[in-house]
């Protein structure tokens, strides 16, 4: 098993001033909604509004960012906007850097039911797999990105042991690269946004229901309802119960999400939603294969692909979360907007698995280690931030300046057991186990972070447009090892910078080049005491941008050289403590297209060429290796075709090449081709689809958690669904 997702550290803010700080908009915001304005005074600031865009010498309208969207944002194949890179919308074209987006359209025409899935399309993203252990691994640019998953633009709980519904999300963004300017402490490869559904403008009612391969019984419902004419206030509830097996013997998993989200009209100038959500999961980990028998030759014969190496009797996973927020905008005036957005989640939960360790010299007989762990997670997080549109020595700006403030606690408590060695062919299960009476870790932590941001999108010249971005963050975290009986205070800061020139040199075609930063600290000490320093990462990019004119279609090429600097590695001096003198580099090529063409076509593909090596290393053996789980090429496409003369009938088809990549040293997972197929009816008030996933039933190995286990991927799977409109 991977370390687990570091506990990050922060800021070194009075815990009372911050948060006063960072909560005052909202005060300010209620205070003015309060009294509602009258009919005189709406039409004045209406006039008033009116005389000030007919104004030569007066900034052009800011485009107000509506929290409450309608559905529309999740429409299509070629988007051509999004707010993860600037935290407001941006024209994909004038973007500096690489950001893919795919929207609920996409999710639904390929039937995906998870995050990895999701982005299978995305260049430069690998969607991992550790032999489904239940959470969403994911791999950007060569580098593990799993902890930088983020929900409308806010950092999740530390734990990340829940994975996301897709079923409760618009679309998913994707930034690549080093983006710590606008979201503080992330993972150097990139980072997700999941943007959730909100309560809209237009009425929505459906209930679906899902059965499929591995025993798959999904039952879902999506209902917005406007409360008010005006449609600002307005009711949204998401729902989803899912139970499903697994082609692995006793494997199964079990989801129970519920969301719901208010739109309160607090005025014309002020925007608010209320939301909640709860999530219950319930799963066996498959934890995947000894790599002699699937990958490795073994002389006892092949492994089958539904062994299960655990034991089924030892126990699951059962983790909870929930959490509670809002989202809340206020416009002084059409070209300064104040915006806030605040969640609380915990988390708490059990999880028991049996992980395999050293093949023994039979090559028959697998030594495993069973764990025993609970957790109970908290965070509340809040970033508050400006957007303002102004002119100034003949340039137009677009400038987000911004707090983010977090804190919360955590505690992990884990139990190392012993458990008897597995023939794996010939399995037998109800092994006892043994376990100690004292945790084998116990460190609870408090953290607290901080960080202030601006970042500058600045127009010039015919075409020519820069973004400028600044950040500074401090952070504290607090750890009490109970088990070694030790406190530690760790303090961690740093500055990050990002800038970006894009030059649209005719119409719907731009090239552009770009610089970012990121840093991420790290838990731990030296053999001497010291603690860990951050984690930095630096990435260069160049690119070319295409977006036909009436945004039909959007293609990218982009050019990346990204480098991970104070990676740990073993102390070669002391034996079981690390140091922090790695290094690691990706370079590589992406390209994207996507298009909503006519006669009913849309297309998705990406393209990916990676070179990711071990730069520096105690362990000279690697250096200049290959990084694990990062293959040389990748190619994805998906294709919707709405049929002419049954224009009810749409077919899809689709698939990926993944080229041949290291799994853990000294094993390559073997290069596959793996195709998809759907076909849907959409009938007055109802909608059925079909949809097959490894249509040709291809065998292959699409993640290795260690040198101790391969982790196959899922055979051929049929689903079936019906949704019901009213």
């Amino acid at each position: 098993m991977p370390s687990h997702p570091r506990h990050q550290p922060l800021a070194p803010l009075a815990a009372g001033k911050a948060w006063r700080l960072a909560l005052a908009p909202l005060a300010l915001c209620l205070a003015q909604a309060a009294p509602a304005q009258t009919a005189t005074e709406a039409a004045t600031e209406t006039a008033a509004e009116t005389a000030t865009e007919a104004s030569a010498t007066t900034p052009p309208r800011l485009q107000e960012v509506r929290i409450s969207a309608d559905t529309d944002n999740g429409m299509g194949f070629a988007p051509d906007q999004a707010q993860t890179a600037g935290k407001a919308p941006m024209r994909r074209l004038e973007t500096p850097q690489s950001v893919s987006v795919v929207t609920r359209e996409q999710m639904e025409s390929r039937q995906i039911t998870n995050l990895q899935q999701a982005l299978q399309t995305v260049a430069g993203v690998s969607p991992v797999n550790f032999g489904r252990r239940g959470f969403d691994d994911i791999h950007i640019r060569g580098f593990r990105s799993t902890e930088s998953v983020l929900v409308d633009g806010l950092v999740q709980n530390t734990g990340m042991w829940a994975k996301l519904q897709p079923y409760g999300y618009e679309r998913f963004e994707v930034l690549k690269g080093a983006a710590s300017v606008l979201y503080g402490q992330v993972q150097p490869g990139g980072i997700i946004n999941a943007v959730s559904k909100r309560p809209g403008t237009q009425a929505i009612s459906e209930v679906g229901v899902v059965l499929g391969s591995f025993g798959l019984r999904t039952l879902q419902a999506d209902v917005n309802r406007p409360l008010a004419e005006s449609g600002k206030t307005a009711l949204r509830i998401n729902a989803q119960v899912s139970d499903s097996g697994d082609p692995t013997d006793f494997v199964y998993r079990k989801d129970r999400w519920l969301a719901a989200s208010l739109a309160l009209d607090a005025g014309p100038r002020t925007d608010g939603v209320l939301f909640a959500t709860y999530n219950r999961s319930q799963w066996l980990r498959q934890q995947g294969l000894s790599p002699y028998g699937t990958v490795l030759p073994n002389p006892n014969g092949r492994l089958p692909r539904t062994l299960f190496t655990g034991d089924p009797g030892f126990g699951a996973y059962d983790v909870q979360s929930s959490t509670l927020g809002y989202t809340l905008e206020h416009r002084f005036t059409p070209a300064m907007v104040l915006r806030q957005n605040l969640r609380y989640e915990s988390q708490q939960g059990t999880g028991h698995f049996i992980s395999n360790q050293a093949l023994q010299a039979d090559m028959r007989l697998q030594n495993r280690e069973a764990s025993r762990q609970s957790m109970d997670y908290d965070i509340l997080a809040t970033d508050t931030s400006l957007l303002s549109r102004f002119a100034a020595l003949g340039m137009q700006h677009q400038l987000v300046t911004g707090l983010d403030l977090r804190s919360g606690h955590s505690r992990f408590i884990r139990r190392v057991c012993r458990i008897g060695a597995l023939d794996l062919f010939a399995p037998r299960y109800g092994m006892a186990t043994t376990c100690p009476a004292t945790p084998t870790g116990d460190a609870p932590a408090k953290l607290t972070v901080a960080g202030l941001y601006a970042q500058d999108q600045i127009k010039f010249g015919p075409g020519w447009t820069a973004l400028l971005g600044l950040r500074r963050d401090a952070s504290i975290n607090h750890i009490d090892d109970r088990v070694k009986d030790v406190q530690t205070r760790q303090k961690d800061s740093a500055t990050t910078l990002s800038a970006g020139l894009v030059h649209e040199f005719k119409p719907g075609w731009a090239t552009y080049a770009s610089y970012g930063e990121s840093f991420l600290p790290v838990s731990g000490l030296t053999f001497e005491g010291q603690p860990f320093v951050p984690e930095t990462g630096k990435q260069w990019e160049a690119g070319l941008k295409y977006q036909a004119i009436g945004g039909r279609m959007t293609g990218a090429l982009a050019l990346f050289d990204l480098v991970r600097e104070n990676v740990g590695t073993a102390d070669p001096a002391h034996t079981g403590h690390r140091v922090q003198t790695g290094a690691q580099r990706a370079r590589g090529l992406e390209v994207e297209l996507g298009a909503d063409l006519q006669r009913g076509v849309k297309l998705s593909g990406a393209y990916t060429w990676t070179q990711a090596r071990v730069t520096r290393d105690n362990n000279a053996a690697i250096v200049g290796r290959p990084l694990n789980l990062t293959p040389r090429h990748t190619v994805a496409a998906w294709a919707n075709y709405q049929l002419a003369q049954y224009q009810r009938v749409t077919l899809g088809l689709g698939g990926r090449y993944v080229s041949e990549q290291i799994g853990s040293y000294p094993f390559t997972l073997p290069a596959y081709f793996v195709a998809d197929a759907s076909i849907s009816y959409a009938g007055q008030d109802y909608r059925v689809t079909a949809g097959v996933k490894n249509l040709f039933d291809r065998a292959y190995y699409d993640g290795a958690i260690n040198a101790n286990v391969v982790s196959p991927a899922a055979p051929r799977s049929v689903s079936v669904g019906l949704t019901y409109f009213f």
